[in-house]
């Protein structure tokens, strides 16, 4: 018998859910608090239920999302987990830490969650692209990777950042599902300020993320600043080209006014040149927003072919003369650093590249 995982239901219908096993309401405010602000992921262990609902609960319903976890650990901090489901796939999620020096800043631990099993859209930079993509992932296995993370590595994230496998926005609903529930004031696990969702430029799901959200902040991979190149690299922009990216951002800071994130990796020869900073300076300046930089990592271990295989990162030096160029263009630009790198947690690595004996059915 395949049962539902418990998480996929919100507040409402865990109440009837509760209430149908023949309980009182109270019942359902107590397994919410046992679900998310202990992070129990057995019923068993939920001792503040009845046993015969503890039972009953088992029987129709999992707990927890995932059947097994995997923690690797960078030299710089990062970790990276993979977790194993019950049907068989995985999926990886990083941890990100940021320790400041300034006594006036807390350290960020941001959580790197994955949206899908692969992915459809096969960016040529990315290694998840070439797994193919395998299903969407429900709410509860993208709310999971939260509180499977903080138990496994005993941190309480400060952020999270839809930036994993996947694209969010083709799994919309489920996305949507898992931010409500993040974002809940009463569950407590993630305030809508500290959310990010990153797409590579799906347009409807821009717009329904400002139609639905009004603290949720947008990330969006760029990597080019024409659509010639861009249609090389990120297979969407045939659909979804920069004027109607540009219109879709618009909207979104209409209607939000949070200001946005441009992630841009640097190719050698590609997307580097004074022109490219310029037009970038020019697509930036439409709203409020900011320029992340990416260095690009390495994603031999597919075996990539055709622009794939060509792609080079650029140099320390060509980063550093491509942010100072925004800079003196008023643009508010950071340049990443390359966690994770040594164990392919870094942006773009993520495909069980260092799990080698787990296969994705």
């Amino acid at each position: 018998m395949n049962k539902n995982l418990i998480k996929n239901y919100n507040a409402s219908e865990i109440e009837k859910i509760v209430l149908d096993l023949g309980h009182k309401k109270f019942r359902a405010t107590q397994l919410m608090n046992e679900l998310y602000s202990q992070r129990k992921t057995d019923f068993a262990e939920m001792k503040t239920l009845p046993g015969d609902l503890r039972n009953a609960l088992a029987e129709k319903y999992e707990a927890g999302s995932f059947a097994e976890t995997t923690k690797t650990v960078s030299k710089d901090g990062t970790v990276k987990i993979l977790f194993a489901m019950h049907d068989g796939n995985a999926v990886e999620t990083v941890m990100i830490p940021e320790i400041s020096n300034d006594p006036e800043r807390k350290d960020r631990y941001s959580l790197c969650v994955s949206s899908q099993v692969g992915c459809s859209l096969d960016c040529a930079f990315c290694a998840t692209g070439k797994l193919g993509f395998k299903r969407n992932l429900e709410a509860s296995e993208i709310i999971d990777q939260l509180i499977y993370a903080e138990k496994l590595i005993d941190i309480k994230m400060t952020n999270i950042v839809y930036m994993g496998m996947g694209e969010p926005f083709l799994n919309i609903d489920n996305v949507f599902k898992s931010i409500r529930t993040f974002s809940n004031p009463s569950v407590g696990l993630m305030p809508a300020k500290r959310i990010t969702v990153s797409t590579s430029g799906i347009v409807p799901g821009i717009e329904a993320l400002a139609d639905n959200f009004k603290r949720i902040k947008l990330a969006i991979s760029l990597h080019a600043t024409t659509d010639i190149v861009r249609e090389k690299i990120v297979p969407a922009a045939r659909k979804w080209d920069l004027k109607a990216i540009g219109e879709a951002i618009e909207y979104y800071y209409h209607n939000t006014k949070i200001p946005l994130t441009f992630e841009y990796i640097l190719f050698d020869g590609l997307n580097d040149s004074e022109d490219d900073a310029k037009r970038l300076a020019r697509i930036s300046r439409r709203v409020m927003s900011k320029v992340n930089l990416i260095p690009y990592h390495s994603i031999d271990f597919t075996n990539p072919e055709g622009i794939a295989a060509e792609l080079k990162p650029a140099s320390s030096r060509t980063i550093m003369r491509f942010a100072d160029s925004l800079r003196a263009k008023k643009v508010t630009t950071i340049i990443r650093s390359s966690s994770g790198e040594d164990i392919a947690a870094a942006c773009g690595q993520l495909a069980f590249s260092k799990q080698n004996t787990y296969n994705a059915k």
